[in-house]
């Protein structure tokens, strides 16, 4: 039995398009891999930011509940110990045109 000898130009045309084959199809691999890992991020970080909204909305609730002119007279009164003024602590200003 006798070998067929290949040239080497062909042989090396041989080695250059596998070798060009092998980058393509790792190129599309990483791509596809990288595609899914930002996709499970995507997600991820929707999840967050339905989290976010959410708790932002109840501080919103709790900051009007808190707001309310009743629980800052409240407050005032209880904690900071302030007292209404009495009548002769209230200096009336008279409003004059501006010039």
């Amino acid at each position: 039995m006798v070998r067929k000898k290949f040239p080497k130009r062909d042989v090396f045309i041989g080695a250059a398009w596998i070798l060009i084959v092998i980058i393509i199809l790792t190129f599309y691999i990483w791509n596809q891999i990288e595609s899914i890992r930002l996709g499970y991020k995507i997600g991820n970080l929707e999840v967050d930011l339905e989290n976010l909204k959410q708790e932002v909305e109840k501080l919103e609730a709790e900051k009007s509940s808190l707001l309310t002119l009743e629980k800052v007279e409240k407050t005032a009164k209880e904690k900071l110990k302030l007292q209404s003024p009495k009548r002769e602590q209230i200096i009336y200003e008279e409003d004059k045109p501006h010039l």
